[in-house]
């Protein structure tokens, strides 16, 4: 509780004694003046107490031109209720009112903190190499290339490169896992991780404001500044809302007495009762509330959400297109298949690894992991490499070929095909061939459980777009249960098929939208040009977060569908405060009217209604049913070490 709260608190506990001592006097002192005196002077304290700082609110306002506001109403309303000698209902709803006020920063305050919690990731210093010591200084004053040392326990200031050093990463507070990462020399960290075992010597690649801790700052800081759609709607409802009631209170204490001739004291009170019922603080705390709320609740999640309107976008998101490496893939070869000839997978896979043993090539490298075992090279003689066909080697003995099919034509041996798609490496001894060892691109671990949620949570349409081969593009989509797929596609080719799909899907729903998931890198025009672009494992890349509305600080497709159902489930809540307080006061204000109200449910219709929205609102912090995903604690992010599938 902040000193702000803690201070309104007091002052509601003081009010609310002095109210009840206020009620309760006349029942225990005798009937004269001098009670009706004390009772009065007991009440007057209570609202001094209490609704002096609405009352000062309310004229500040009228000196600035802004008349028409809920203090003026609150103003109005309990002060005429004194006039009247209804001294315990004016009380009463200022009482109230103020109780509501502090549900209200209370709610505001937990939602903020979810993401505010983010700041905790912004170093203090940075223990840097100056003249061979160690010297503490501000982020800000370290050079890119300079040499940093972070210490177990402490944060990483800035991002940068191992030098020297293993270590495990603390990176909760920037992806929302407590699995923590192994990173040794040679790797690459992101700033704002904690350190937490050993020694780390790092070089630095950016300077502290270009960060990634730095843009999540920014990020996070600016990030209810973009009001969807429904809060700009509430934001006019009441410019004109509040105006048109005070109005009408006017005219329901003047015209009705006029006309039969009753008491002007009488609809004065009604009057009065229908600006308290009219007050608009339900809608105007609880909707943008309820956006704050999903935004904090995706936070925790690790999915940063660039503004609430993108969050409303994403909630009427009916199509998702998919870039395919990095986003459902992982962007890293492994082996797939082995298929031996005369010969076990075992020694195939060796032959292959002992061939390919001195080659830095992808292909090569994901070989040998999948051997996972020492080579011997005193067992190797003769290694060529063969450009655009493989390499030879003599491996005890024996001359082994290893490369694609070009190489087995070109050596005239004859092999058996693979009809699979992916990279394969034939392999040949002595000229014989003896089998294939097929490599793919691995698909996430989660990537069907992603695209099976998002069906489930109101996707019509899954589509992958990819630059990759026609055979591997619909292999993958099959894998995943992707509804279309378009391969062999340059950048632009990528954005002229996000529009073809938004011109297709505005023509059937005006109001539908379409998102683009991508690496950031080199899907920057097709992540702006989405109705919403999100960066798929963003951390450590400016074009994912300057071009996407949406920064998933994981690898992890299924965080998609979490804040689809983050979104999905803020949209609802805004509209059930919407529907709820506007019913509620209609009824109210129409009884108010008809005299059948008075203060009392007044200050139901108005501070009742605005904590129960405001509760209803709180519900978008509750995270716990959106990470449903079972796989979340093992994948792997782009900045941890590339696991490859071992044989």
């Amino acid at each position: 509780m902040t000193k702000k709260q803690r201070k309104l608190l007091n002052r509601i506990i003081i009010a609310a004694v002095l109210f009840i001592a206020g009620m309760i006097i006349p029942h225990i002192l005798p009937e004269n003046s001098m009670t009706t005196y004390v009772e009065f002077a007991v009440f007057l304290a209570s609202y001094a107490i209490i609704g002096w700082d609405i009352i000062w609110k309310a004229i500040c306002n009228i000196r600035q031109g802004q008349v028409f506001d809920e203090n003026f109403l609150m103003m109005v309303a309990t002060v005429g209720a004194f006039i009247l000698g209804e001294h315990s209902e004016g009380v009463a709803v200022m009482l109230f009112y103020q109780i509501g006020e502090w549900f209200q920063s209370y709610a505001v305050s937990k939602s903020r903190k979810s993401i505010t919690s983010l700041m905790d990731i912004r170093p203090d210093y940075a223990n840097v190499e100056r003249e061979g010591k160690l010297v503490e200084v501000d982020p800000d004053e370290v050079q890119i290339g300079e040499i940093i040392t972070v210490k177990p326990g402490e944060k990483v200031p800035i991002d940068g490169i191992v030098v020297s050093g293993i270590s495990m990463l603390d990176t909760s507070a920037l992806t929302g896992e407590s699995l923590p990462r192994e990173i040794e020399e040679g790797m690459e960290v992101i700033s704002g991780c904690i350190n937490q075992s050993g020694i780390l010597k790092i070089k630095t690649t950016k300077e502290f404001g270009e960060s990634t801790v730095a843009k999540i700052l920014d990020l996070v800081e600016n990030s209810s500044e973009k009001k969807a759609r429904t809060e700009n709607f509430i934001t006019r409802f009441a410019k004109y809302y509040t105006p048109i009631v005070v109005f009408a209170a006017l005219a329901l204490a003047i015209i009705p007495p006029l006309v039969t001739g009753d008491a002007f004291s009488e609809w004065v009170y009604r009057a009065l009762t229908f600006l308290v019922i009219s007050c608009p603080c339900a809608l105007v705390i609880s909707i943008p509330l309820s956006f704050f709320g999903g935004l904090g609740g995706a936070s925790k999640c690790g999915v940063l959400i660039k503004g609430s309107n993108y969050l409303e976008a994403l909630a009427n998101t009916q199509i998702i297109v998919f870039d395919k490496t990095g986003t459902l893939t992982k962007g890293s070869f492994a082996v797939s298949k082995i298929h031996a000839k005369d010969i076990s997978n075992e020694q195939l896979l060796e032959i292959a690894a002992y061939a390919e043993s001195y080659s830095t090539h992808p292909i090569s490298q994901s070989i040998k992991h999948a051997y996972n075992k020492e080579i011997n090279n005193s067992r190797i003689q003769n290694v060529q490499e063969i450009a655009g066909h493989g390499v030879s080697a003599v491996i005890d003995n024996k001359t082994v070929l290893a490369g694609n099919a070009k190489l087995m034509n070109r050596e005239h041996i004859q092999y058996e095909p693979c009809t699979e798609a992916g990279t394969v490496i034939y392999v040949a001894i002595d000229n014989k061939f003896v089998g294939y060892i097929l490599i793919e691109d691995e698909i996430k671990d989660d990537a069907p459980f992603a695209i099976k949620e998002l069906k489930a949570n109101g996707i019509k349409q899954t589509v992958m777009l990819t630059g990759d081969s026609d055979a591997v593009g619909k292999k993958v989509a099959k894998k995943l249960g992707l509804d279309k797929v378009y391969t062999q596609l340059l950048p632009a080719d990528k954005v002229a098929h996000v529009e073809e799909l938004l011109q297709s899907l505005h023509q059937t729903n005006p109001k539908g939208k379409l998102a683009f998931v991508g690496d950031g890198i080199n899907d920057a025009p097709v992540l702006a040009r989405a109705d919403v672009g999100i960066a798929m494992g963003g951390l450590g890349s400016d074009a994912a977060i300057e071009a996407a509305d949406v920064v998933l600080m994981t690898d992890e497709p299924s965080k998609i569908a979490t804040a689809k159902k983050i979104a999905r489930k803020t949209l609802a809540i805004a509209y059930e405060n919407i529907v709820f307080a506007i019913g509620i006061k209609l009824i109210v204000l129409a009884l108010g009217a008809l005299g059948f109200t008075s203060m009392w449910a007044a200050v139901f219709a108005d501070v009742g209604v605005s904590i129960i929205a405001i509760l209803n609102a709180i519900r978008a912090l509750n995270v716990k049913k959106y990470n449903t995903n079972p796989t979340s604690t093992t994948t792997k992010t782009n900045f941890s070490t590339v696991s490859y599938k071992t044989i």
